[in-house]
């Protein structure tokens, strides 16, 4: 089963449980999902969904940050709970060791050395590790890995 149609299961799923929280989170990301349909006139497969629950999920760390600056962990316990209904629609999480083991193997395929190659290397990251590994900690570990 696709991911896209597992997430209208789910949605299903939470209508005839009356999970309202759930089923409120499951239909802003179908809405996500069709929005970038109708923009682009593709039909989405997995990667591109994970994709899209990967910018959401970013979405609900920097809400939760700027929430709990500002004093309002009412909000921010609400954007914890719509994370954490996102986040079971992502792959399995490769490792730290697993990321830097990945990201030395392609620095070492593509014969990259020093930080003028970070794009090279980060473009062929992202294609072979997008919803994997956190983008954000995967950029440090390529900077790292050029800078040897």
């Amino acid at each position: 089963m696709s991911l896209k149609a597992q997430i209208t299961e789910d949605m299903k799923t939470a209508m005839r449980a009356k999970d309202s929280e759930r089923l409120g989170t499951i239909r802003l990301l179908q809405a996500a999902m069709k929005q970038k349909e109708v923009d682009e006139r593709i039909e989405l497969d997995d990667v591109a969904v994970v994709a899209i629950v990967d910018k959401l999920i970013k979405q609900r760390k920097d809400s939760i940050t700027a929430f709990e600056a500002a004093g309002r962990q009412d909000l921010a316990d609400k954007e914890k709970t719509e994370m954490a209904v996102l986040q079971a629609y992502l792959p399995e999480r490769m490792s730290a060791e697993e990321t830097l083991a990945a990201v030395k193997a392609i620095v070492a395929e593509l014969g990259a050395a020093g930080p003028g190659d970070m794009g090279k290397v980060m473009g062929v990251v992202k294609t072979r590790l997008a919803g994997k590994a956190d983008m954000g900690q995967v950029s440090a570990v390529v900077k790292a890995a050029l800078a040897n």
